[in-house]
C-alpha cells in the first residue's frame, strides 16, 4: 500500500494533510481496511475545538465502532457532509475521504508524527506483514 507522502500519520491511523494553518484529518487505508465496511461517521460541528490527541468523532463498521482522534488542535473549519449518506466512500479511497478540516492552531503540530514510509514500518511491525 503505497500512502501519501506528503500526509503524516499517527499510531491511531489517522492521516493529516497541512496546507499552511489549514488541514484536512482522515483515517488511513489500513484503518479502513481493518474495519471492513463502514456504515456510519460521527461527525464533529463546525466550530469545535478538536486537541491533539482526544476523539473527535467515530466510525462504525459492520464490525465494530472506532473513535477518531485528531492529530493536531484546532477549529473545526469544515466537515465532509457527503459522509453522512455516503460513509463508504471511505472505503472507496480513504486517503481521498477527509472526514474534517481545521484551522491548526498550532502550525508546528506537525513535528512528532509519522512520515507516510515510518507508518507503513508501523503498520507493518503491528500487523506482521
Amino acid at each position: 500500500m503505497a500512502y501519501p507522502a506528503k500526509y503524516r500519520y499517527t499510531r491511531e491511523h489517522e492521516w493529516i494533510d497541512a496546507d499552511g494553518k489549514t488541514a484536512a484529518i482522515g483515517i488511513t487505508e489500513h484503518a479502513q481496511d481493518s474495519l471492513g465496511d463502514i456504515v456510519f461517521v460521527e461527525l464533529p460541528k463546525v466550530g469545535d475545538k478538536v486537541e491533539k490527541g482526544k476523539v473527535f468523532g467515530s466510525v462504525e463498521s459492520v464490525k465494530a465502532v472506532s473513535d477518531l482522534y485528531s492529530p493536531a488542535s484546532g477549529t473545526v473549519t469544515a466537515v465532509n457532509e457527503e459522509l453522512t449518506t455516503a460513509p463508504e466512500k471511505i472505503n472507496t479511497d480513504a486517503h481521498a475521504a477527509w472526514i474534517m478540516k481545521i484551522e491548526l492552531s498550532d502550525p508546528g503540530a506537525m513535528d512528532g508524527l509519522l512520515t507516510a514510509d515510518a507508518y507503513e514500518a508501523y503498520v507493518k511491525e503491528e500487523t506482521g506483514h
